[in-house]
């Protein structure tokens, strides 16, 4: 089982279900376009209820964003210290685990390319400090399994990596337009192998 499976087999918390219903709505209206007595309702509580858990959307916003860039991190680690047989398993690991956020929180990729710039300075920078530290894990193996690679085509294979498995919220929904899971994940995991392949070529 993945890192992110196992996370979700326990009960989501009450603050857990405020931010994926906010992530799902900001993604489907906009940040703007969206009311906290709306996301309240979306998991039974009175809107005042919210501020209890967050002190307003802007909260909501940076945690969504801040933290799954930290769990991207976290588990992107875990899994090269987990994988002990050489570069190519730590790769496939990676690739696994990038695809099970491809396909399962969708509505963040979607915020994260519409929302990001609403973050307050400090946490956008640390969005993208987090963001180019997980690269940086990528990188790292991509290079060991091509040493003659040079490490700026390595970055930008990563990069290009990424944006094919982050191209899953312009796909549409399971059954229109997307196949459905167990198929796609054989599918982007199929691409994004070959695109690897191609680097050593």
């Amino acid at each position: 089982m993945s890192t992110n499976a196992a996370a979700r087999v326990a009960a989501p918390t009450r603050r857990e279900q405020i931010l994926r219903e906010a992530a799902r709505l900001f993604a489907e209206r906009g940040f703007h376009g969206v009311g906290v007595d709306e996301i309240g309702a979306a998991v039974g509580i009175s809107g005042p209820g919210l501020y209890r858990h967050f002190a307003g959307k802007d909260a909501m916003l940076a945690e969504l964003l801040v933290g799954i860039s930290e769990r991207l991190l976290d588990g992107g680690k875990l899994r090269v210290a987990a994988a002990a047989e050489g570069p190519e398993a730590v790769l496939a690991s990676l690739i696994d685990g990038h695809i099970d956020f491809a396909l399962d929180d969708r509505p963040l990729i979607t915020l994260h390319d519409r929302e990001l710039d609403r973050l307050r300075e400090s946490d956008r920078k640390r969005v993208r400090q987090l963001q180019r530290q997980y690269v940086e894990l990528w990188v790292t193996v991509v290079r060991e399994l091509n040493p003659a690679t040079p490490e700026t085509e390595a970055r930008s294979a990563v990069h290009a990596v990424f944006g094919l498995l982050n191209s899953t919220p312009h796909l549409g929904s399971y059954g229109n337009g997307l196949p459905g899971r167990a198929t796609m994940e054989a599918l982007l995991r199929r691409l994004a192998h070959g695109a690897f392949t191609a680097v050593g070529a």
